[in-house]
Parts: structure tokens; sequence; C-alpha cells
């Protein structure tokens, strides 16, 4: 314990003389002789590079709200839920600019469009509200738009598909901010055996919290055939505009008994 304490003393000594001899340095910089200043630049910027990482690693970790958050709210019977990768924790590669159709934002989010020359861009943004619980958000900046479609595809995990039955409701809930009003359907794909289930909602965007819901009553759904489930975000008219997903969460539950 007491070489504990000693240690930290020491190092609280240390850090104060290091202190002390970058502000004497910074105060006398204007009329230290050139070969010294450029010798204390250099040691300077190696210092910086180091502490820029430090204080890029801690706002990361300390804002709100934490990386790889899973809460959100879901109905209180759901069997499942879910918040994809990109709205949970850092990707390797956070954006994408002239983005070409199929291109891949981490290992469930891809783009499909079918413009001839690309003007967007998708970039995996840091959530820094507090009113926000997802830790990452989507943007998607649309410029110049010659294609006559545009959607962001998410491929839902397979426990999503593990079990699934005609009695279940699936769930989206989502966060959107437009720079100018745009619509936004949803269309689950549930693929059975050869054939594939498609059921299409609008995105309620006059609310902050957006909400829809699949049921699956309506379905010619094979149960016993399940193999996969994903889901398009379909823009229409995007253009000159940008969009961004502050969350999305997926949840699913059996539908109450009559």
């Amino acid at each position: 314990m007491a070489f504990s304490f000693g240690g930290a003393v020491l190092k609280r000594g240390l850090y104060r003389l290091s202190l002390k001899r970058w502000q004497r340095a910074a105060r006398r910089a204007r009329g230290t002789g050139l070969e010294k200043l450029r010798a204390e630049r250099a040691d300077a910027r190696k210092i910086k590079t180091q502490l820029d990482t430090l204080i890029h690693i801690a706002d990361e970790r300390l804002a709100l709200p934490m990386i790889g958050s899973q809460a959100f709210d879901k109905p209180f019977d759901s069997e499942w839920a879910w918040r994809p990768e990109l709205w949970r924790g850092p990707l390797a590669s956070p954006g994408l600019s002239s983005a070409e159709t199929k291109s891949m934002l981490g290992r469930e989010v891809t783009l499909f469009h079918d413009c001839q020359h690309s003007e967007l861009t998708l970039r995996q943004i840091r959530n820094r509200r507090e009113a926000d619980l997802a830790p990452y958000g989507l943007r998607l900046d649309v410029f110049r738009f010659d294609g006559s479609f545009l959607s962001v595809v998410v491929d839902l995990p397979e426990e999503a598909a593990r079990g699934l039955l005609r009695k279940h409701l699936l769930r989206i809930q989502t966060i959107v901010e437009l720079e100018k009003p745009l619509e936004i359907f949803a269309r689950l794909n549930i693929k059975h055996g050869p054939n594939t289930e498609q059921i299409v909602r609008e995105l309620p965007l006059n609310q902050q919290d957006v909400m829809v819901e699949f049921d699956l009553a309506y379905t010619k759904l094979n149960e016993k055939r399940v193999e996969r489930i994903w889901l398009d975000l379909i823009f229409e008219g995007p253009e000159m505009n940008q969009v961004v997903i502050r969350d999305l969460t997926l949840s699913r539950r059996p539908r109450a008994e009559l």
C-alpha cells in the first residue's frame, strides 16, 4: 500500500514537472533559437499524437450512450430484440463516399441504387445527445441523384428467423432526422424455401420515435422453411437531402390470443 501511495506521488510530481516544462517552452517559443525550436516542435508533435489518440478514445468511451448498448424500449412480452452493429459499436471502416451499389458498411448494412454516377455518401456517426440510447447512428448524404431507387438493406441475424411463426409480430423502432421532407418505406423480407414474403409499411416520420409493426398472420409464410430475414429501408425522392438514422431496433413477440 505504501509503495502504491509513493508511486502515485512520484507520478503526480513527474506530471507537474513535465507540464511546467511545456508551459515554459510555449511562453518562450517566439524568442527561442530556431535549432532548439525545431527540436521542441518535433518532441511536441510526438506527444500531441499520443494525446490526441488518448482524448479520442476517452471521448468515445465516456460519452453517452455507452458503446455496445443494447438498451431500448421494447414490448414487455418480446422474445427477441436486437440493435444492428452499426448502431451499437464502432465499425472498422466508418464511411463510404461515391458509394457504388451493393457497397457494405459493416457486415449487416448494404446500399443499393441504380445511379450511373454515384453522389452518395454513407457514414457512421457518434450519437452524443442525452436523449439517444444508441451509441452510433447512420448518416446518408444524397447530392445529385440520377437513379430510380435507393435503399439501405439490413440483414437480420439467424436468431430472428429461428422459430418464426405466423402468430408473430415484428416491430421496427427508429429515430430519423431529415434535412427536408421525403418518404421512407420499410419492407420486411422473409425467405422461406423458394419463396419470399414481403410486407411494406410507410414510416410515420411526423413522429420523433418512429414505430411500425409487421403482422405475419397476413402472409403465406411456410413456418418450417424460414431461412433468412432482411429489412429494406427505401427512400423516395432522396436528391439533395441528408438523412440521419439515429437508432434502429427490431423486436419480435407473439400476437395476443383472442
